[in-house]
This record gives structure tokens, sequence and C-alpha cells, in this order.
């Protein structure tokens, strides 16, 4: 009988311990900079975009390496520089579809990036390909980056351009994180308008839901 104080004392900082355990390992939903509150819209029409938590691969400024991280060898660099340092882009007639496949419409050593059906968030797969985008734009300043967002032909004209905006959005502010000057960035949407690829198959529309880098 002289032991229960002390065991009931031992069981209450047990279970205090626990809890304080529990608070500790609760995960932190982190909304990404420039959207608005919880579905994550950033432009009125079309679908919300819903941002899964930062833990589960979505970005934002806290989980985004930074642009020096990468190799250089990763870069690609089998083009011509311009007189303003970016490297000149293989002429349209002169594009095979393997170099479509890979570009885009995107300059060169820019690379495109794919988004799912009907979604404008950027998928974790896509994130290398812009951290290599960020460093090569920073390596030639004083150009302007267009971002062009693209959609595959299913859904209505205005609904596409909407969904392209968004895309085109998106993929700006994941730069913008990354470190490039927000000046230097402009969004355009082509929605459906301008298919890169004409067959109607789930490659040909995979292929068309892009967002393109153009120097000027």
């Amino acid at each position: 009988m002289k032991n229960k104080p002390f065991t009931s004392l031992l069981l209450l900082f047990l279970l205090g311990s626990l809890v304080l355990f529990g608070a500790g390992c609760s995960k932190k939903t982190v909304v990404p900079p420039g959207v608005d509150g919880e579905t994550g819209s950033t432009l009125s029409g079309g679908k919300d975009i819903h941002y899964p938590p930062a833990e589960d691969g979505e970005y934002s400024e806290q989980n985004l390496p930074a642009v020096g991280t990468l190799d250089d060898t990763n870069m690609e660099d089998t083009t011509v520089s311009g007189s303003n340092g970016a490297a000149e882009t293989v002429a349209p007639e002169d594009q095979t579809m393997e170099y479509k496949q890979v570009h885009g419409r995107s300059s060169a050593n820019l690379f495109p990036i794919y988004f799912d059906f009907d979604q404008a968030g950027i998928k974790p797969d896509m994130e290398d390909i812009l951290i290599q985008n960020a460093r090569y734009i920073q390596s030639i300043p004083g150009t302007t980056i267009i971002i062009e967002g693209n959609s595959d032909e299913r859904g209505t004209n205005e609904y596409n351009l909407a969904l392209g905006e968004r895309r085109a959005i998106n993929t700006r502010q994941f730069l913008i994180n990354l470190g490039v000057d927000p000046v230097r960035i402009r969004t355009l949407s082509f929605g459906e308008e301008k298919p890169l690829f004409l067959e109607q198959n789930e490659e040909s529309y995979r292929l068309n839901r892009r967002a393109d880098f153009v120097v000027k």
C-alpha cells in the first residue's frame, strides 16, 4: 500500500510524455505562396487546384532545393549560343518528332514540363526539370522567359485557356521560389489552340498537356 502514491505519479508522468510526443509528430500542411487558401486556386474559371501537404511532394519555399545543387553535368549543351548568351533554338522545319517530344516548343537548353489530365499542380517528377531550367535561366541574365501553358483538346476552348493559364502561373511561381527574378518571367496560355501533337490518342494528349519555356 505504501507504493500507491509513487505508482500513480509514475503513470501520470508516462501519460504526459505520450501526449507531448504525439503533438510533436503531427504533420503540417504547407500552402504554396501566392495561392488562395485551401484550394490553391490561382485563377477564376476552370477546375480548382488542390495541393497536398509539403511532406507528400508539393512545393513550397521551405522544401525546395536551392538552385545550384544540381551537378553541371546534368545540363544538356548541344546547341550554339546566340549573342545574348542564350542557346539558339532549332528552327521548326528542322525539328524531328523526337526533338519535339523532348523539347516541346521550349527554347534550346530548356525543357517542358507535363501535367496530369485536368490538373494544374506541379507533379513531383517534374521538379528536377524545373530546377535545371531555373539554373539555365539564371545563367542567361538580361533575357525574358515566357511560360506557355497548353492543354489537350478535350473540354471547351474557354475552359482550356483558363487551365493553360493556371499551369503557366503555377510554373512561374515554382521558378520564383527557386530564386528566378519574377520580373523576367511572363505567362501566356494557348489552351488547346496550338497543339504540337495532332493525333487523337492518349500519348498525344499527354504530350500536349504541357508548359513550354521560351527565351525572348
